[in-house]
């Protein structure tokens, strides 16, 4: 059920949303804009092409420091911390006792102040207050955590989106994907991470919110940008293969069936320099080692121009339900409906034809790789 507009929490580029004209939604306990004039088609292919500008503002932006603050996250995921170069960010996932997803997540290692690690943790806005929480319970007596909810957060993406941000500061032609820095961006100090969420090439921002509106004015005030709504947002994601936490991925996914071994890093898998020792290390290994699981996360395409929905049950050519769409939309780019599910491990194979029921139609799909279009990363 939708919050009443009164209970929601606004982000710190609400009256610049409004003063745009953005048709605005509740989102994980917020008032998000969802479109702008243009609509969300030509909002996603503006992307593609140029640069967009969004507000993700209601993510969770966390700081860790302290002496063992990279060993003490790391007994949380199944990732390597303790080894993440100083500048580099790394995706990660919160895991459970029985090898679930807590969440997926973003850690970036700042540089070290007085021999004590500085941590940033970017979080999903619907699991945060879990997540801190989780955090914690877990945490050293000598590892502090703050909460940054004085930084707004955007996300400056598309191929052009470098040619806008170096016009304020020139160090970010020397960035690669997954690096990030403390830079100065229009006399506005920024954390920033040559990173995003649409397949794209592109930067993610943390700033003061008290400077938000006017940084972003700046920005939009360059040829190539525009702001980006959170229908496009889900578009571009979905075409890129990337999950959507509560969606795509969740408590009863594991990395294994949610098709996120790529996730896991080598020195935390059996056999690894610090293997184990994060929650639910024992049935992801054992779901690795059997090479089995009941269902799998797959991409799917369609052959009509009808979207497929989430929620849309799976069938094989007799009718038998053998799996359910957890994100689906048509494709501007890719030009042709696309879609993410779980599948029986028997229909999990690349070019499996299978069946969305879609108001009692049956529609043809077909088991795609992912991502569905071309990912532009700038990897140097």
């Amino acid at each position: 059920m939708a919050l009443p507009t009164n209970d929601l929490h606004l982000t710190p580029l609400n009256s610049l949303h409004l003063e745009q004209g953005a048709k605005m939604v509740p989102f994980a306990g917020y008032s998000m804009p969802v479109q702008y004039a243009p609509g969300v088609k030509k909002e996603h292919l503006h992307t593609r092409k140029l640069a967009g500008l969004f507000d993700v503002s209601h993510m969770g932006q966390v700081l860790l420091s302290g002496p063992e603050a990279a060993a003490d996250l790391e007994k949380l995921m199944p990732v390597d911390i303790i080894d993440l170069p100083e500048g580099k960010q790394r995706y990660g996932l919160f895991t459970n006792e029985r090898g679930g997803i807590l969440d997926d997540l973003m850690v970036t290692r700042f540089p070290s102040v007085d021999g004590k690690d500085c941590l940033y943790v970017v979080v999903n806005a619907a699991c945060k207050v879990r997540d801190i929480a989780h955090m914690k319970a877990s945490l050293s007596e000598s590892t502090v955590l703050e909460v940054l909810d004085d930084r707004a957060l955007i996300a400056l993406q598309g191929p052009k989106a470098v040619d806008a941000l170096a016009r304020f500061a020139p160090q970010v032609n020397n960035m690669v994907f997954m690096d990030a820095r403390q830079l100065s961006i229009a006399n506005v100090d920024c954390y920033v991470s040559r990173s995003g969420y649409t397949g794209e090439d592109g930067f993610e921002l943390s700033i003061p919110a008290d400077q938000a509106i006017t940084l972003c004015k700046q920005l939009l005030e360059q040829p190539e940008v525009e702001l980006i709504g959170l229908g496009a947002r889900d578009s571009l994601r979905l075409e890129s293969g990337l999950c959507l936490y509560g969606h795509d991925i969740d408590e009863t996914t594991t990395p294994v069936s949610g098709s996120l071994l790529w996730a896991i890093s080598k020195s935390r898998r059996a056999g690894g320099a610090r293997a184990g020792g994060f929650p639910g290390a024992h049935s992801i290994f054992k779901q690795i080692d059997a090479k089995d699981v009941d269902s799998k996360r797959v991409g799917l395409t369609g052959s009509s121009r009808a979207p497929v929905r989430e929620g849309a049950e799976l069938v094989n050519k007799e009718g038998e339900v053998i799996g359910k769409v957890t994100s689906g939309t048509f494709g501007p780019t890719a030009g042709v409906p696309v879609a993410m599910g779980y599948l029986q491990k028997a229909y999990t194979p690349l070019g499996t034809e299978v069946f969305a029921l879609v108001r009692g139609k049956q529609l043809p799909m077909t088991v795609s790789k992912m991502p569905f279009i071309q990912q532009r990363y700038h990897r140097g």
